[in-house]
């Protein structure tokens, strides 16, 4: 058994969880899953950094104590990932006491390396990142990933991180380590911008109270976003814990395409100043945007999540966004109603339509024409068809691209209504009563079990409730199998279980 963890970029305690949150937190989940399917130890992180000026502010807009405020929201993004089923071993929160003594140990050890030394900085912020920002990283005096916030001039004496001294060990690191930033487009963005030479950050600030104070001068606090880095160790136990030592270094960091400085250069920077071994991968992935723009309340773009789980359930809403945002860039839908109407027609066609009713009619075929359990291993065409499928969907899950591993499974789906459409069960059955050899019949629902026996092993990382009701239409007995049980447990199904319908149309509830 292989040990992986996984972890995603911990949510920020300025608002509610919304779509953009839960297009990332879907993906590793998915991700989380396969690996376990896969026989891997899985370790999956996820968390709320609830420090920093953001949170001060939107706190006290809603007359509430940060801690009151920070409470409440991440009460309501716990909620959230339960109600779409996210699998997560561990939720950080930054204002834990666990943490906060990981981040002092690593303030100081970072310190000890003589890679701290105090300075004044004048400067643009922007408050929506959380980080101070060049001329050159504005569009016309804003933030482009916060036009809608206004950029504050700013002038005080923080504590600084060398970062400057550490450009030729990343752009090292970087070469002998190929996989550190994936996809391609997000590691050449890094290239390019570490070999035009870094600067010093900041690692404190002196004007902000809510966070962890700074070791050896409390008059500051630790710069929000080495603190919300540093939850990635300080979950697995850094700085003295022994599971630290069984978990760390990290398998893979998923964040959204606009944190990959922090993480792919701020943040390695960080672990060589403290002597801490990298992760081995940081997946960048892209966004849903509407109209060409992220999500955004002020822009009337944002989309209610909870309502769009309630809409036709949360695997049906898993399926959607990991279909159509592909996990190595964006997906773009014209408006809010473009992406409702796209969701409802993937709901229909291919959950309702072509998954639903195959599972519908082969169930009830077998139960109707054979009082034994149909044997999901027998050989032909389609059980062909179905080792070429899960082969490619391996390949695509191990290379992180989702995307393509689901539709994968659904290639598989369509080659399944296809031989049901080829080989018409109902009249070889006839063809058997009037002496036919039944052995044609046998085999062809036989594949048709088989095949859909490995679509649901391919789908439960996706729709892990759906695939576990379909394993159970299919005669099996509790979770689908993992890959290296699955050829067994098709010997072994029991009689199968016609149901309830698995993807009701709005008509049908």
């Amino acid at each position: 058994m292989g040990r992986f963890y996984l972890t995603t970029a911990i949510d920020y305690s300025n608002g509610e969880p919304h779509l953009g949150h839960a297009v990332e937190k879907i993906g590793a989940d998915v991700i989380a899953r396969y690996r376990r399917a896969c026989g891997d130890d899985v370790h999956f992180l996820i968390g709320m950094d609830e420090h920093g000026q953001k949170v001060e502010r939107e706190a006290a807009k809603n007359d509430r104590s940060p801690s009151e405020w920070v409470d409440a929201i991440a009460e309501a993004f716990q909620e959230a990932w339960r109600r779409l089923t996210i699998s997560h071993d561990d939720f950080i929160r930054t204002s834990e006491e666990r943490h906060r003594r990981g981040v002092t140990h690593l303030m100081r050890r970072i310190a000890e390396n003589d890679d701290l030394y105090p300075a004044t900085y004048e400067g643009h912020y922007c408050a929506g990142c959380e980080a101070f920002k060049k001329d050159d990283e504005l569009e016309d005096g804003q933030c482009p990933l916060h036009p809608q916030r206004e950029i504050e001039w700013t002038e005080e004496a923080n504590w600084f991180f060398r970062l400057s001294e550490y450009t030729e060990p990343l752009l090292r690191h970087y070469e002998v380590n190929p996989d550190f930033i994936r996809p391609a487009k997000r590691r050449n963005e890094i290239l390019r911008f570490v070999e035009a030479g870094l600067d010093d950050i900041s690692a404190s600030r002196s004007r902000i109270r809510w966070g962890i104070p700074f070791p050896s001068d409390e008059a500051h606090t630790v710069y929000v976003w080495f603190d919300a880095l540093s939850n990635y160790i300080t979950a697995v136990g850094y700085p003295d814990d022994p599971a630290f030592d069984g978990r760390w270094p990290a398998d893979l960091h998923i964040i959204g395409k606009d944190i990959t400085r922090f993480h792919c250069v701020y943040w390695p920077a960080m672990l060589m100043a403290a002597g801490i071994e990298l992760p081995a991968t940081v997946w960048g992935h892209g966004f849903l945007n509407i109209g060409g723009a992220k999500l955004s309340k002020s822009g009337g773009t944002e989309l209610d999540l909870l309502e769009l789980v309630a809409r036709h359930g949360p695997d049906a809403l898993r399926y959607f966004l990991t279909r159509e945002v592909p996990w190595d860039g964006d997906r773009d839908y014209a408006s809010v109603n473009d992406f409702i109407e796209q969701f409802d027609r993937r709901y229909t066609t291919d959950l309702a339509n072509d998954l639903g009713n195959l599972v519908n009619r082969v169930v009830s075929m077998v139960a109707k024409y054979r009082e034994a359990p149909a044997d999901g291993s027998a050989a032909g065409p389609l059980a062909e068809r179905a080792a070429r499928a899960l082969e490619g969907y391996r390949d695509a899950m191990d290379a992180y691209l989702l995307h393509r591993g689901l539709a994968a499974a659904f290639d598989l789906i369509a080659a399944s209504n296809a031989f049901v459409d080829e080989m018409k069960p109902w009249a070889l059955a006839k063809a058997e009563r009037e002496g036919a050899d039944p052995a044609v019949l046998d085999a062809t629902l036989g594949q048709l079990i088989g095949a859909i026996g490995t679509t649901t092993a391919m789908l439960t990382p996706f729709m892990p409730t759906k695939a576990a009701d379909m394993w159970r239409a299919l005669g099996g007995d509790g979770e689908p199998p993992a890959f290296d049980e699955l050829e067994t447990s098709m010997r072994t199904l029991e009689a199968v279980r016609p149901g309830a319908v698995l993807f009701p149309r709005p008509e049908e509830t």
